[in-house]
């Protein structure tokens, strides 16, 4: 697997609380069809400039140049914190290597690319996670746990803060029992799932149901 990928989760200030935007992927189309995602896609071979295509360098131009292209907002490379690298589960189609980087939203209105979106909206992560606990709202495990971390957010400053002092998290993930459990590295589950009621670390999501159930205990 040697594709990468770059998201960014954008943040202001909003009456109620920290917010982010989300976009509507096309449900005809396209990866993640359907589903809410942050600003985001493939690093290319531009965006590597000289550096290897699976660096942070080449992420960060990435994640510049999707976020302009997607939403039509500039962020500037300084401005991004990395937040995590995820490494999808053996049976994903088009498995990518994604890390995500957060940064303040730039000024101005967002505007959408027609072909990559259909319809985006600042949320707070706590309206966004009831929307998903409901059905009305298509996410995938990284997004979620991404927006399950926001909670109780009290400002930009302090998440990006808080994301500045913590080092960046590595989720390489499992699928076990149909593909209805996640199981990351740290899960003493992680490499056999008879061991997943067994004492000892717990890092997995479970998705038997709505609401998603979200355990990390080392």
């Amino acid at each position: 697997m040697d594709a990468s990928a770059a998201t960014v989760v954008l943040l202001r200030d909003g009456v109620a609380g920290v917010e982010v935007l989300l976009g509507e992927r096309p449900s005809d189309r396209g990866s993640f069809a359907g589903a809410w995602v942050f600003p985001g896609g493939a690093v290319d071979e531009a965006d590597a400039a000289g550096d290897p295509i699976d660096s942070e360098a080449a992420a960060r131009r990435a994640a510049v140049r999707e976020t302009l292209e997607e939403v039509g907002l500039a962020v500037h490379p300084s401005e991004l914190v990395g937040i995590s690298h995820w490494t999808p589960p053996v049976g994903v189609p088009k498995r990518m290597r994604t890390r995500f980087f957060a940064a303040p939203a730039p000024s101005g209105e967002f505007a959408l690319a027609a072909d990559e979106l259909v319809s985006a909206e600042w949320l707070r992560a706590e309206h966004a996670l009831e929307r998903h606990a409901s059905g009305a709202m298509t996410l995938f495990p990284p997004t979620w746990v991404t927006l399950h971390g926001l909670l109780g957010a009290a400002s930009v400053d302090s998440v990006l803060s808080e994301y500045r002092a913590n080092r960046l998290r590595t989720y390489e993930g499992r699928f076990g029992e149909g593909r209805r459990i996640l199981y990351w590295r740290e899960d003493i589950a992680f490499s056999d799932d008879r061991s997943s009621d067994a004492p000892g670390p717990r890092h997995r999501l479970v998705m038997e149901r709505l609401p998603w159930v979200y355990e990390r205990a080392f």
